[in-house]
């Protein structure tokens, strides 16, 4: 065939090529944002005057910013259509980096944070929707990959992040100075995005709504991956050190490298699922990251501890992206899908550290990972609902799809 054109779309396969690229820079981009932050935290809680408790508060307004914002974003683009959403909310997310390094209490920095985690939401909606789209009309999967460039993009943020501590730079000049770059970076990278829009007579989605039971039912999935990812992100180093008497170095070491395993894990990933499907890709990642759990929870050595870690960042890398694909394939409405399953994820995402303290404290850390190892064992029971259903396509990021001509 010669017209490189799809018969649903219009779009021609360049243009699709071109348009996987795009949208796994705005992933990239995202992450970098979150890296920045992270990294700049000691410096914004010395800056604030806040103690460790009120930290803790803070830190939980990102996930409330999000949850309470997330429904927005399908309203957002179907009125401005999918490009131009996705391009004014990720300006808004990057530029949601300045304002926590410059709050001067606690009451500031939890004003900052809700900002951060609103903007933060919307636009992770609206380029998972993007995301999920541009998947469709390729054909094959994209969805891994492009949340392994969310971790790349991280990682790169921290990286910066981390030469700009190590040589005692503000972190409001910091922050201002990554917020311009990755601005400019984002608005680029969205020009090159599927422009769709919702068909003339669609009807607006509502601004607020409750997800569907299906999104529901996806969620438990992406819970389960999402805590064991937290939980083993935030209390790896912990756990080397306080049970296994491992180095400070070494500790240190199992986190990040549990961060790589991950990354690379994602960006591999969308070929596995190509070929075994996402079921099947879930329920062995699910075993792997069971076996991983035991490691854990009955090594006797550090080593042992990192394998098992690592068994844990590689069979939980790709249970996300895959939820987030299956959500917007569930219902008429993939946009309101996602946000119900992103919530849920988030909401994961924030009690897992806490919850392993919580529960450590009243048993032992080890009686904790063996917590996480049973929710393991539920993504290999569980993932069957992320079988794609009975439609080839998902509609269009709030509606059926008008492409744009060129």
């Amino acid at each position: 065939m010669t017209g490189e054109t799809t018969s649903r779309t219009g779009f021609t396969t360049e243009r699709l090529r071109r348009a996987r690229f795009a949208v796994a820079a705005v992933f990239c981009v995202h992450g970098a944002v979150t890296g920045s932050f992270a990294t700049r935290i000691p410096w914004i809680q010395e800056h604030a005057g806040v103690g460790a408790g009120q930290l803790g508060l803070a830190l939980a307004f990102p996930a409330v910013g999000a949850s309470l914002a997330m429904p927005l974003a399908g309203a957002i683009s179907h009125r401005f259509g999918a490009r131009n959403a996705l391009r004014g909310l990720l300006a808004l997310w990057t530029a949601a980096l300045i304002p926590p390094s410059l709050a001067p209490n606690v009451y500031g920095l939890c004003a900052a944070l809700l900002v951060y985690g609103a903007t933060a939401g919307m636009s992770d909606v609206a380029m998972n929707a993007l995301g999920v789209e541009t998947e469709n009309r390729l054909g094959k999967s994209i969805m891994s990959s492009l949340h392994g460039m969310w971790s790349a993009g991280a990682l790169i943020g921290s990286a910066a992040g981390t030469v700009a501590a190590h040589l005692g730079t503000d972190a409001r000049l910091h922050h201002v100075l990554a917020a311009g770059v990755l601005t400019v970076l984002g608005l680029v990278c969205c020009q090159g995005v599927l422009d769709l829009h919702s068909a003339p007579d669609e009807e607006p989605p509502p601004r607020f709504t409750l997800p569907p039971r299906s999104a529901l039912v996806i969620g438990a999935i992406g819970f389960c991956g999402v805590f064991a990812e937290g939980a083993s992100l935030d209390w790896s180093a912990v756990y080397l050190e306080d049970e296994l008497g491992a180095s400070a170095g070494l500790a240190a070491g199992c986190t990040t490298a549990f961060a790589l395993t991950m990354t690379v894990a994602r960006l591999a990933g969308d070929r596995v699922v190509d070929r075994f499907g996402p079921v099947r890709t879930v329920r062995v990642g699910g075993a792997a990251a069971t076996l991983g759990g035991v490691l854990v929870v009955l090594a006797p050595h550090p080593a042992v501890a990192m394998a098992g870690f690592g068994l844990m960042g590689l069979g939980v890398a790709v249970v996300v992206p895959l939820a987030f694909a299956a959500a917007a394939r569930s219902g008429p409405n993939p946009s309101q899908a996602i946000a119900g399953v992103a919530t849920i994820t988030y909401t994961s995402g924030l009690i897992a550290p806490s919850a392993i303290g919580g529960i450590a404290d009243a048993t032992s850390l080890t009686f904790s990972f063996g917590l996480v190892t049973l929710l393991a064992v539920g993504l290999v029971l569980g993932a069957g609902v992320l079988r794609p259903g009975g439609r080839g396509t998902a509609k269009a990021v709030v509606a059926e799809s008008v492409p744009d001509p060129r």
